[in-house]
Order: C-alpha cells, then structure tokens, then sequence
C-alpha cells in the first residue's frame, strides 16, 4: 500500500493515489475506499484494479488537512493503509482508521 500525493500550484489541492497491492486483497473482486472525505460512503469512491492485481484511485483533497480513510474490501473487510501518514482511533472499540496529511 502505499500514498502518493503530488501538490498542485495551480490552487489549493492535493492530488493523493491510494493503492492497494495485490497481496493486501487476494482474491477481492472490489475495493472502495471510503473516508470523511466522501461521508464514509462505500459507493462513493470504488477502485479501479489493475493488471497487476492492485487496486489504484486518485482523488484531489483540500491541501493544508488530514483525512481519515480505510479501504472496504467486497463490503465486508476494512483494510487500513500500511504507509499511511499516522493512524488515529476510528471511534468503534478496536478499530483506527488511517490518516494522510496533505
């Protein structure tokens, strides 16, 4: 897993590629990455998969925040991101979500 983010001169946006390698889903046939960017809507932001197996999605973020995101493998495994920038505590007993600073 691993954060790329590319930060845009232009105006005050980040643009941030989450990725999920292969080995992280296995044999998942979708991944969503949900988030308070997208009200934790797992239909808001599906994943496109790659030849590799990896799923990949770019999104563009408010520069200047953190967001706190998981990744919802076939609408049941949540999956944190192993590079995030910290993880945080997600409010459910057990559980962190994690976070990317842009």
């Amino acid at each position: 897993m691993s954060l790329q983010k590319r930060y845009l001169k232009s105006r005050p946006v980040t643009k941030v590629t989450f990725r999920l390698p292969g080995e992280a889903v296995e044999r998942a046939h979708a991944v969503s990455l949900v988030g308070d960017f997208n009200n934790w809507d797992p239909a808001a932001n599906p994943m496109k998969r790659l030849k590799s197996g990896e799923f990949k999605l770019t999104l563009d973020l408010e520069s200047g925040r953190e967001y706190h995101f998981r990744y919802l493998i076939d609408d049941r495994t949540w999956e944190n991101d192993w590079e995030a920038d910290k993880y945080l505590p997600s409010g459910f007993q057990h559980a962190e979500n994690s976070v990317v600073v842009v």
